[in-house]
């Protein structure tokens, strides 16, 4: 992975959490087909999920690839309608990035968990659910009735599966250990996909943990060369998403031991030798900064971001040596006035 992609700022595997990337411009509830809540309650020819007419659904725009599997994380948008309501109950249409919701843990409406999982990527669809499989025969008051029929717009931006992560987690660390190779490489790519999910959303702290997490359960000691070439390219991503985080968290001497423990692993990763610039600079360490950037130069000489790092770094060292004359000025100054 000599030099391997571009040093601009970002996670590794940023292809949003599932890894197939979000929607380029996610489709507005507003610009869904117009149908009121009642008239799609009346509507026939719904496709019928439960089996007994309790969760019906119409598909208003296609996706793309597998449906959500039982026990994803997913990142939808949606508005609730009671049947004689046009203004949604609950939305979340006004958040530019959704949090992720666990199947079976964060989604409380069962008609919801059931249509979701006939969800694909990018899929936009509307689905009536029957009292039995919404907010039952109390409802919940004060904004949903007693046995209310209610009308879900949904659509899923994107959706990570974590059932094998979920299993790994469960288990002893004496379990952990024996885990096989692949299954674990697989865990590592999935806690490193919610952290990017997390760094995307600015929550940097959280994105630190998911990193840290990968980083922990890849230390397992290789028992062959292959393996221990997995690891390590499964350790370089992770490092570098280390390396980048504690940048933000504007702790540089934490983002440059990260990513000198990269160049370990590739002593010509051009991330890795920016990213240890980086942090060099932030410490205004200006002879070590011009030799990681000078070295990932070398590497990748029309990167925009390298050269405009080392444009940074000689107008930093200028005003940097610009002071410093100053001061030596003012000593001097001060030296001769007092001898006179």
């Amino acid at each position: 992975m000599a030099g391997g992609g571009s040093a601009r700022a970002g996670p590794e595997g940023r292809r949003g959490p599932a890894g197939r990337g979000l929607p380029a411009a996610p489709l507005a509830m507003s610009a869904l087909p117009a149908s009121s809540p009642a008239a799609l309650v009346r509507a026939q020819g719904l496709q019928d999920l439960s089996g007994d007419g309790g969760v019906r659904k119409m598909e208003l725009r296609p996706g793309r690839g597998q449906p959500v599997p039982p026990g994803a994380s997913v990142a939808v948008k949606y508005s609730g309608y009671l049947e004689s309501w046009d203004k949604p109950f609950c939305t979340n249409c006004h958040s530019k990035s959704p949090g992720l919701m666990k199947l079976g843990k964060d989604i409380t409406l069962s008609g919801l968990e059931i249509g979701l999982l006939t969800m694909k990527m990018g899929e936009a669809a509307r689905f009536v659910f029957t009292p039995r499989y919404a907010y039952g025969r109390q409802g919940c008051p004060p904004l949903i009735p007693p046995n209310a029929t209610v009308v879900f717009e949904v659509e899923l931006l994107d959706f990570l599966d974590s059932a094998e992560s979920d299993t790994f987690f469960e288990l002893t660390p004496e379990q952990q250990d024996t885990f096989p190779l692949q299954k674990l490489l697989k865990v590592a790519d999935t806690e490193r996909k919610f952290g990017n999910y997390l760094y995307h959303k600015q929550c940097f702290e959280d994105a630190k943990d998911r990193y840290k997490r990968v980083f922990s359960i890849l230390s397992r000691s290789p028992s062959s060369e292959a393996e221990r070439c997995q690891i390590d390219a499964s350790k370089l991503l992770v490092l570098l998403n280390l390396s980048l985080i504690y940048l933000k968290l504007e702790c540089p001497a934490r983002a440059l031991a990260y990513g000198e423990k990269a160049l370990e692993i590739d002593h010509r990763n051009a991330k890795a030798l920016f990213r240890c610039g980086q942090a060099c600079l932030c410490m205004t360490e200006y002879e070590k900064a011009r030799d990681f950037l000078a070295r990932a130069q070398r590497v990748q000489p029309f990167n925009h971001d390298i050269n405009n790092e080392l444009k940074k770094l000689e107008s930093c060292y200028n005003d940097y040596m610009e002071k410093e004359k100053e001061m030596c000025c003012r000593m001097f100054a001060s030296l001769r006035s007092s001898s006179g």
